[in-house]
């Protein structure tokens, strides 16, 4: 196993890895400091779905942090390819915010928000900030048919200043006990961001890493693409729960900060 300083990129989750809602950690500009001080690189893999990559640009500006669009790998991204490839020209309804069906339209997959459309061949979801008891009929109603069924990424929860709130994956649960019917999850935990950032850095799995708080999604998309993992305590995961899921980083830190002392060799044990 190679040292955590040895790596060439680094691909990090952002809410409960490098800040809390709106609030960045102190450790979140000196870790990107020194990626950048030791010539890595850097992308951030995010499964939230309810927000574009233009949204996440404006957002990292508010806390001082500076990046382009093409810095972000995203649940969207990955979505978006598997239904082109999926679908096609099919027409497919959209369960989730005005962005996420913005950025699927702008990827040329032919989408509605109408349950009525002639011809939908799927139902893809993401998180949406958005939600309406008519959504939640409207999909209802939909998935009573022989169509396919997407969704972005499987989180239950998306952390917030005050706790929690139910993300996509509650509300494919509530479908679920709706209808019976279980989406294919696209995001992390699978293989398919890290496949696609990758790609376009044309990096290594050998020369990477993934940064995240979660098990069940950062661990298990680290384990399941092949790369080596780092988890970080400031977020959603424990190490009680990756034990408990037999999903074993390989390195856990107290947060963003600690790594960054790694990195610049203050502390020695990674």
């Amino acid at each position: 196993m190679c040292k955590l300083a040895d790596k060439n990129l680094f691909l990090l989750d952002l809410d409960g890895t490098l800040y809390l809602d709106g609030e960045l950690f102190c450790g979140t500009h000196p870790f990107l400091e020194q990626v950048k001080a030791n010539g890595a690189k850097y992308l951030f893999l995010t499964n939230n779905s309810s927000k574009s990559a233009e949204a996440y640009v404006r957002k990292l500006s508010q806390m001082g942090i500076e990046s382009q669009t093409t810095d972000f790998v995203t649940s969207v991204d990955a979505t978006a390819a598997y239904v082109s490839r999926t679908y096609g020209n099919q027409t497919v309804y959209v369960l989730g915010t005005a962005s996420f069906c913005k950025q699927l339209t702008e990827a040329g997959i032919q989408t509605t928000t109408d349950p009525d459309t002639p011809g939908i061949a799927a139902l893809v979801m993401g998180f949406d900030t958005e939600l309406t008891f008519k959504k939640l009929s409207d999909a209802s109603r939909l998935l009573t048919k022989n169509i396919g069924y997407v969704a972005a990424n499987p989180d239950l929860v998306c952390p917030t200043s005050f706790g929690y709130v139910p993300d996509c994956g509650s509300v494919a649960g509530m479908l679920k006990n709706a209808t019976g019917k279980t989406p294919l999850f696209i995001g992390k935990p699978e293989p398919a961001m890290v496949e696609m950032a990758l790609g376009r850095t044309g990096m290594t799995k050998e020369q990477t890493v993934l940064i995240g708080d979660r098990v069940y999604t950062d661990m298990a998309c680290g384990i399941n693409a092949g790369i080596d993992t780092v988890m970080v305590l400031s977020g959603e995961g424990t190490e009680e729960e990756a034990a408990a899921m037999r999903i074993f980083p390989t390195w856990i830190m107290r947060d963003i900060g600690e790594v960054a002392s790694v990195l610049a060799g203050h502390i020695v044990n990674a």
